[in-house]
């Protein structure tokens, strides 16, 4: 299965015209959320993704709500579960984890707990979706150091998906990492390309 990865377009009109345009070679579209900006656009940027739409499986980032993606997509949004493309099992979970400081908007944010609540719901999972990066691995801020996801970290440990595809920390778009035998990608805006 040939697989188009991407996070955090953010509203970027020539990011989604590059996404749309690989997708055609793409069997599968993956959307590590942050396709809004503050909770913002969401809907009218959504519509320029919709020609893989049926092809897509998306996780929301914290610009944008789990409600607000699926009321925004025809594409499947995860939260906490799997889904079966062939024999290939994919496990989602959007939101930034853990929640980020006080800004001057509203973001889409989860506690550890809470992110590690709907992470124990997945039993198994060949990728694994997740906004947020794990602990330690593609998730390094230029200005606070890792700002990972504990229980996304304990999920790769755990499950030990092939890939962890997500993003959210744009200083680490592009990087890769290991957490024993899976590969984590912090994808970045760009396509992205994985084959399993």
């Amino acid at each position: 299965m040939k697989i188009l990865a991407f996070s955090d377009l953010h509203l970027d009109k020539e990011a989604a015209e590059a996404i749309v345009a690989a997708a055609e070679d793409a069997d599968l579209v993956i959307g590590a959320g942050d396709f809004a900006q503050r909770r913002d656009g969401l809907a009218d940027y959504m519509a320029k993704l919709e020609p893989f739409g049926k092809k897509a499986i998306y996780v929301a980032g914290n610009n944008e709500s789990f409600d607000e993606l699926v009321d925004a997509t025809s594409a499947l949004c995860l939260q906490g579960d799997v889904t079966m493309r062939g024999n290939i099992a994919i496990g989602g979970i959007g939101g930034a984890t853990p929640p980020l400081p006080p800004i001057p908007w509203e973001s889409w944010d989860l506690t550890e707990d809470a992110a590690a609540n709907l992470l124990d719901r997945i039993a198994k999972a060949d990728i694994l979706i997740s906004h947020s990066p794990p602990k330690g691995a593609a998730d390094e801020h230029s200005r606070t150091g890792p700002i990972g996801s504990t229980a996304v970290r304990a999920a790769v440990e755990r499950l030990q998906p092939h890939y962890l595809l997500c993003g959210h920390v744009h200083d680490s778009w592009g990087q890769t990492a290991r957490i024993g035998r899976t590969t984590v990608m912090n994808l970045g805006p760009t396509p992205n390309w994985i084959e399993i």
